[in-house]
């Protein structure tokens, strides 16, 4: 399926290189460029970044959908990758532009991810992660019905400073899927 839709009226579809000019603006914040391992600092980069979503799916490690409002631009990014099949598992990630944030963008677009892992790609557990200073992740990952699992002490680093992050995960067969 190319296209999903979000009760909220959010549209999640793949990236397409017409979207460069909004990853480039996305990324531009030195809080989400940390949070790549390429740099997204120019049309180039931005391009790069999403051939690099088109590979993942092509592949079938991973699916990335442009999360999009009326506008018709895109507003943020929900994913699941690092799908391995002998587990059936994924790990979800998401972002906002800041234009968006605070208007139930990640929150939706996870849901609507989580049922088609869950459905479309048959994948039983998924899981995500978020620095535990970071409480509107914390947020998003509560209201897309994912349970806290834990904590991972200094899992990531960013410069020369390590992070703990709190790990939340959901099951096909979780109560919050048959709502």
């Amino acid at each position: 399926m190319d296209e999903l839709t979000t009760p909220e009226g959010f549209l999640l579809r793949p990236w397409h290189p017409a979207d460069a000019s909004a990853v480039l603006r996305a990324f531009a914040p030195a809080e989400m460029d940390r949070q790549t391992d390429r740099p997204v600092s120019d049309r180039v980069g931005a391009l790069t970044w999403i051939a690099s979503r088109t590979r993942e799916r092509g592949a079938r490690t991973g699916y990335s959908w442009a999360v999009v409002g009326e506008e018709g631009d895109p507003l943020g990014c929900v994913a699941v990758d690092a799908v391995t099949r002998i587990h059936d598992r994924g790990w979800v990630s998401y972002w906002t532009t800041e234009a968006a944030r605070g208007r139930g963008v990640a929150s939706a677009g996870v849901r609507a991810l989580a049922r088609w892992a869950f459905g479309e790609l048959g994948l039983y557990r998924l899981e995500l992660g978020h620095r535990t200073d970071n409480p509107a992740s914390c947020r998003v990952a509560a209201r897309a019905g994912f349970a806290v699992e834990g904590l991972e002490r200094a899992k990531l680093r960013y410069g020369d400073v390590r992070y703990d992050i709190e790990r939340h995960a959901r099951l096909a067969d979780d109560v919050v899927n048959f709502d």
